[in-house]
């Protein structure tokens, strides 16, 4: 009798001892897991306060100053290789139709791109961001925002027939900000949007593609030093073609006045026919169709067509264009 007591008792506390080591463990597993999401919560609250500071005060490192009167800012110095992440971004617009593109128009350069929009349509921020300038200019834009982005970019969105935003307000890609409108010097309702880096104009797309809703990569990198090159030789070349055509026009002047022999009527219509025909160009590296045509001295149109090409056409080095 006194045994089986015995065993009894040594059975119940061998199970208490099992049961408070199970216990054990599983608060220990349990504590585990709080510990991971407190972790998780102190990153989470970190990228929080992080981003806000971004916002706060967006592309710092870029900008020296926050103006809130200026439409394009100058005051920053970009790198001569700077990446721009276009990832998270929004469509300004769902339209689809480019009426306008950047480029001379006007015997002037038009720094964006002419979107077709209504009267009273949704216009929205691009990328995150803080509103640097709501104002309204008669002689140009008429009701205008312009935003300044953690990415580098700034946007600017022109012709609004309402803001919807104030100065130092932060917005999330997608929040909108206007209107769609007809102010200023307009002659339809549109939205004109250009995208900016420390000042300096970027075709928008470059970065947008409206036609498809999307952006044209992840990635843009900005070379500026290069596309400032390309602009002083596509300078000297358009003067270059200028003073050729004057020799030819200098040339046929005086053949004209002199005795008309059919040598030098042969030598004259040789020569202009050799100013117009058609050259190759071989592209290099990092060439765009605007800055080929720029190089020589005709527009983006006038090159695809010559070419059998689309606008929109992807280009590769070594390829060979007729110019």
């Amino acid at each position: 009798m006194t045994i089986s007591i015995i065993k009894k008792t040594l059975g119940f506390v061998l199970l208490s001892m099992s049961s408070l080591q199970l216990s054990a463990q599983d608060i220990i597993a349990h504590q585990a897991t709080s510990d991971r999401q407190m972790k998780d919560i102190s990153t989470i609250k970190a990228h929080k306060i992080l981003n806000n500071a971004n916002l706060n005060n967006p592309s710092a490192d870029i900008y020296s100053s926050w103006d809130n009167s200026s439409k394009h800012s100058v005051s920053g110095a970009v790198p001569s290789n700077f990446k721009i992440d276009l990832r998270g971004f929004c469509m300004p617009t769902p339209s689809r139709v480019v009426t306008s593109k950047f480029g001379y128009r006007w015997h002037r350069q038009h720094q964006g791109l002419d979107i077709k929009v209504y009267v009273g349509d949704t216009i929205r921020a691009a990328f995150d961001g803080k509103i640097r300038v709501v104002k309204y200019d008669a002689n140009g834009y008429g009701n205008y925002v312009v935003i300044r982005h953690t990415n580098g970019l700034e946007t600017l969105y022109g012709h609004l027939h309402k803001h919807l935003v104030s100065p130092d307000q932060i917005v999330k890609a997608g929040q909108p900000i206007g209107l769609g409108g007809n102010t200023g010097r307009s002659t339809g309702s549109h939205l004109h949007f250009e995208t900016l880096l420390a000042g300096k104009a970027i075709d928008p797309a470059l970065l947008f593609d409206f036609p498809n809703q999307d952006i044209v990569n992840d990635y843009y990198i900005y070379r500026g030093e290069r596309i400032q090159k390309e602009a002083r030789t596509s300078t000297s070349a358009l003067a270059s073609v200028a003073n050729e055509q004057n020799n030819l026009e200098s040339a046929l002047a005086t053949a004209d006045k002199k005795p008309a022999t059919n040598s030098r009527r042969n030598t004259a219509s040789r020569k202009v026919a050799q100013s117009k025909k058609s050259k190759t160009y071989q592209v290099k590296k990092g060439d765009t169709l605007y800055s080929i045509a720029k190089r020589n001295g005709m527009s983006v149109k006038d090159l695809c067509k010559k070419n059998g090409i689309k606008q929109t056409a992807k280009i590769r080095a070594g390829q060979k264009l007729k110019c």
